[in-house]
């Protein structure tokens, strides 16, 4: 697999001369590279900046990413109500979030039966309203020392004292549209520290001055470089079938290289009329056919509204 950034300025990010690019070629498979994980975008990001901040230190930079599991992850301890119980913990069994066990190198463990190892962490600090930390975990000096304390024990913390008395969760988590104090995962996923949770790559990105987007779910249209993948697949697909790696590699980086600047420029034109269409409140199927019927059109005012309306189809 591929993974790379793309804007309608440059085409592909890289430096000038070309010798160094964030461009990344990844052999996905258990008996390969595994996986293209949070760990990998967050490697890939880096390198990107990099270059940005290098070469191109004068501009204002902004990364725009799917809205994918793998770019939106947060940190393995981060703060989450979704699973918490709300009684403290027994000694024999410690609540702590489970993660995917990892060697030195920090690639994923499997066991015998090729499954992924699993194992536990404690839930990182949440933060009081006063702007102290709070533990989820008793300290060393209390009677029940590092063990989880159970929602009914941190709610009383945060001063909800009667609240702490509410069931777990709503039935499935299914919540009344607006309740905000219903049951103990309600009240804590709505807390400011747990609503402001903020993923790994954001943080990455904020530290290096970089702004970050997450494009809605299922809006690919809005991504151009999803056009771009488009273009190279269908010179990819021209090549002869072929087993050896050498010439799989090569028959991946031609055609994506022989994506003109040009095309590149149109398809981010067309990806910005879409979200210009649905601005203006237009559905995706009316978007789709207005973006093909104006094409040609260099301007497209809200004067065509009316025009749209009366021609789109019904």
């Amino acid at each position: 697999m591929v993974a790379n950034f793309v804007s309608a300025d440059y085409g592909y990010l890289c430096s000038p001369d070309g010798s160094e690019s964030s461009q990344v070629l990844f052999r996905a498979s258990k008996n390969k590279e595994g996986y293209f994980m949070n760990e990998d975008i967050l490697m890939d990001t880096q390198k990107a900046m990099d270059i940005l901040n290098k070469f191109y230190p004068n501009e204002e930079h902004v990364l725009v990413f799917n809205n994918a599991t793998t770019h939106l992850k947060r940190a393995d301890n981060a703060l989450s109500a979704r699973k918490m119980p709300k009684g403290t913990s027994k000694p024999e069994k410690n609540w702590g979030v489970e993660v995917t066990a990892t060697a030195a190198d920090g690639s994923a463990l499997y066991d015998p039966g090729g499954k992924l190892v699993k194992t536990k962490v404690r839930m990182g600090d949440g933060l009081l309203a006063s702007g102290e930390a709070q533990s989820l975990y008793f300290p060393q000096d209390h009677k029940d020392a590092r063990l989880f304390k159970g929602m009914a024990v941190i709610l009383c913390e945060r001063g909800f004292i009667e609240e702490s008395k509410l069931h777990v969760e709503c039935k499935g988590f299914k919540c009344l549209p607006g309740a905000t104090t219903c049951c103990c995962h309600c009240i804590l996923f709505n807390q400011p520290d747990f609503v402001a949770v903020k993923s790994p790559l954001e943080i990455t990105c904020k530290l290096q001055g970089v702004k970050v987007l997450f494009l809605p779910k299922f809006h690919c249209e809005l991504n151009f470089i999803e056009q771009c993948w488009g273009y190279a697949k269908r010179i990819y697909r021209e090549f002869p079938a072929s087993f050896k790696e050498a010439d799989l590699e090569k028959n991946v980086i031609t055609p994506l290289d022989s994506v003109p600047l040009e095309s590149m420029r149109r398809y981010a034109w067309r990806s910005w009329r879409f979200m210009m269409f649905y601005g203006w409140g237009l559905d995706r199927k009316l978007a789709a056919w207005t973006s093909k019927k104006y094409q040609g059109h260099h301007v497209i005012t809200e004067a065509l509204m009316e025009t749209i309306d009366r021609e789109a189809p019904k």
